[in-house]
């Protein structure tokens, strides 16, 4: 007979204090999303628990060098709603990766997370940063590509 494993409060600690960089550079939009998703979730750890927080934190690096394939950033339209009437704006995807890149991945990889409340605090270890530099030396992330996180 097998045992099923559950994580602890120490297992979710120790995932808690470890952090990853992901460089954007050259990477694609979604592919490296998931990657990242698979992380925040701790879907990668062999301790998973859906229930727990397990996921460990994510900074992204270079969000501006992002890539998209085949003509997405000049048909891909994300809208948004202002709360005034009328106030529906839609953005083109390519405009969008211009103006704010940060956004964008953020954008990409919440929407791969489930949709509770364990979510909202897993997007909160998700950092994204336009240029090489970030601010997070004091947590000691690993450099990793997204490939192999």
């Amino acid at each position: 007979m097998t045992k099923t494993t559950f994580a602890t409060e120490a297992t979710r600690h120790t995932a808690m204090n470890t952090w990853h960089v992901v460089d954007a550079a050259g990477k694609t939009l979604g592919r490296m999303a998931t990657e990242i998703a698979t992380v925040l979730m701790g879907k990668h750890r062999p301790d998973y628990t859906p229930h727990i927080l397990v996921g460990e934190g994510v900074i992204v690096i270079n969000a501006e060098k992002v890539q998209v394939t085949s003509n997405k950033a000049n048909t891909r339209v994300y809208t948004y709603y202002t709360g005034y009437a009328g106030g529906l704006r839609e953005i083109l995807m390519a405009d969008y990766l211009e103006q704010n890149p940060e956004e964008v991945i953020q954008l990409a990889v919440r929407r791969m997370l489930p949709k509770n409340k364990l979510a909202r605090k897993m997007i909160s270890r998700l950092k994204v940063y336009r240029g090489s530099q970030h601010p997070h030396v004091a947590q000691k992330p690993v450099a990793q590509n997204a490939a192999a996180v």
